[in-house]
């Protein structure tokens, strides 16, 4: 026997879908929803409509953005020898807000994951490659910068082989993050120590 209308039990379950929400707080966020006041909740649809009809990936960096460019790459401020290899978009604000890196950023959107049936196609490690590749490269460096986790260092690994026969330097972000840790929780002081002690790989 459902408990709520059909429609409010399909916006419960679509709250419940997000990553991290669970069903009490996916009911708590459907009802707020429901107590807005109509311009709000329209205003509420219409964002989510907007970000996903503007935001698209760089065609340099792949990280989030409503340009062919994103702000960073087109930066004249910006190192382009040094690229930081992420795993997620959000891991750019992470790093951003050390306050310590100037260079460049390469998003992955994923890591390779065979459990759950990620492989190399199925993240931009192919458009990592080609920007190593190109003529006018400028790229000395890539930092690995993604969680130290059994997943991350897989993936950190995987890409360094592939680098190898460009002659670049392939470095890792240094201890100072745990094992097991996100990117995205590391505290700031943390996470500069890391980008200054990195290691080659």
């Amino acid at each position: 026997m459902a408990f709520f209308p059909a429609s409010l039990e399909n916006l419960i379950d679509k709250f419940a879908s997000l990553p991290g929400i669970g069903r009490k707080s996916a009911q708590r966020l459907a009802f707020h929803v429901l107590a807005l006041p109509d311009g709000e909740a329209e205003d509420f649809a219409n964002a989510i409509l907007e970000a996903k009809s503007h935001v698209k990936c760089c065609s340099v960096c792949q990280n989030l953005t409503e340009t062919d460019i994103c702000p960073i790459c087109s930066s004249d401020r910006r190192d382009r020898s040094t690229v930081c290899v992420v795993s997620e978009p959000r891991d750019v604000l992470s790093i951003e807000r050390s306050h310590e890196y100037k260079g460049s950023y390469h998003v992955l959107h994923g890591v390779l994951s065979p459990i759950s049936h990620v492989g190399p196609d199925d993240i931009r490690i192919n458009e990592l490659v080609k920007r190593v590749a190109a003529e006018d490269s400028e790229i000395s460096e890539i930092i690995m910068a993604t969680n130290p986790d059994t997943e991350g260092e897989a993936t950190a690994m995987y890409i360094s082989r592939l680098l190898k026969p460009f002659d670049i330097k392939v470095t890792r972000l240094a201890s100072g993050l745990p094992m097991g840790s996100d990117i995205e929780y590391t505290d700031d002081l943390t996470l500069a120590n890391a980008l200054k002690g990195r290691v080659q790989i």
